[in-house]
This record gives C-alpha cells, structure tokens and sequence, in this order.
C-alpha cells in the first residue's frame, strides 16, 4: 500500500519564507517531495509475503542443522584447517546454473567464480580491475587446485546479448562491454547454444595466456575441463580435444 506524505506535515517544513527563498532547483525538490509517496516497510520482511524469502530462512536453518550445529562438524573442520578444494569452477551469475547444487557439492569442496555468461578474459596486467583473473589466480597460485572447470549453459542471456544482432547496441552501463571480451565469427553459427560452445573453447584458450596455469597444464599439475550445461535436460556435456565436439559427461 501506497502513503502520500500528509500536507501537514509539508506545511510544518516548508514554511512560506523557506519557499519563497528557495532556489529554482529547490523550489522542484520541494514539489517532488510534495507528490511522492512511499510503501511502508513491515517489522518483519517475511510479511511483504515472500514466499521465497521465507524458503531461504528455513533453508539456513536446514544448513545450520547439517553442517554447523554440534560437537563436530563441517564447518568446525574447515575453519580449523582452512578450504583445501581440488576443483574450481568458472561458472555464469545465472539463478539455474548453480554448481554446488549440480554437483551436490558440500561446502569447501568447489572454489566458485561466477560472472555473467562465464567468461575468463585475457592476461591483462594493466593496473585495472580484474576480478576473475585474480580469482584466478588465488585458485592455482595459492590453492594449488588441480582441476579447473569452465561450466556454461544453454539459454545464456550474456551470449545472446552477442550471437544476436538486434541487442548489440550498448544500452547499460557493464554488460555488453564485460560479454564483448568474447569475440567470435558469427556467420557459421546459428544459435545462441552453439555460440556459447565457442565461447567456452575461446575462454580455455585465454586460460592458457596466463602464464602461471600454462605453466602448470604443461606440468600436468592442472586439468582444464569445458563443460556445457543444458538446463532442460539437466545435463552436463564436455568437450572431447580428440573428436572437437561436445560429449554427454560420465
């Protein structure tokens, strides 16, 4: 429900004086603080009637319960000795597209990237912001993970942003120039699925421009994996180096 601000309480703050002394730009705040209304917060969030608001709460009591609450737990024994995961994986911000849940993965056991459309970038030590290239790094430089994952999935908004023509006018602030870090030949392509597969071998391809996870593959002391999740299936297929195409997994 909707409140107007009580005229009132307007007329108690805006005193005639204050008025006729404002400025141009202040005389509009005023109007606009006039006409605005605002919807009241409850106490309690769960009252807006958020359903899934209210799944979430009970869902961190179910986790508290199984991995938290007693004598010895999981959580116990990973802030006693500290996160030792063998895989990482760099996955898409997508709410369908969640590896701890597609794995059954228990906590500490998957180091999780997630960006929009799951992209690793290029090398680039310029002296900017590079979020998944120092995740990255922390993974294999410090971790010493093994197995490095670069999950993607069907239906990727990120990748439609590209593979489709219409949506590649720059209309936001971050999107299309974070997806436009992929740059693929389109004319061979014919949907956003197969684009994403491309997608996925450019990025294992700007893995190896890192020199420290060059290094390691070339010691056999990391395995890259290329992964593509189709979410109506729920399957997982990988690519094959030696057949060039996608294979269902396991």
């Amino acid at each position: 429900m909707k409140i107007s601000i009580p005229g009132l309480l307007l007329s108690l703050i805006l005193t005639p004086s204050l008025i006729q002394s404002a400025t141009p730009l202040q005389k509009t705040r005023y109007t606009q603080i006039k006409d605005a209304t605002f919807t009241p917060l409850p106490a309690n969030p769960t009252a807006i009637g958020d359903e899934y608001f209210q799944k979430a709460l009970n869902g961190y009591q179910t986790f508290r319960k199984k991995y938290a609450l007693g004598d010895k737990t999981v959580m116990q024994d990973l802030s006693r000795e500290g996160q030792k995961p063998h895989l990482m994986i760099i996955a898409c911000s997508d709410s369908r597209v969640d590896p701890a849940v597609i794995l059954q993965c228990d906590p500490g056991e998957l180091f999780v990237v997630r960006n929009v459309a799951n992209i690793v970038p290029p090398y680039e030590k310029d002296g900017t912001y590079h979020g998944t290239s120092a995740a990255l790094e922390f993974g294999i430089n410090y971790l010493h993970i093994p197995h490095l994952i670069i999950l993607g999935h069907s239906q990727c908004a990120g990748m439609q942003t590209l593979f489709e023509s219409d949506n590649r006018t720059k209309n936001d602030d971050f999107i299309t120039n974070w997806v436009s870090v992929v740059k693929l030949d389109t004319k061979h392509i014919h949907s956003t699925d197969e684009y994403t597969k491309k997608a996925l071998q450019q990025s294992y391809k700007n893995c190896m421009t890192f020199p420290w996870i060059a290094e390691r593959v070339k010691q056999n002391l990391l395995h890259i994996h290329i992964w593509f999740f189709d979410i109506k299936t729920g399957q997982i297929f990988t690519y094959s180096d030696k057949t060039k195409q996608y294979e269902p997994l396991g």
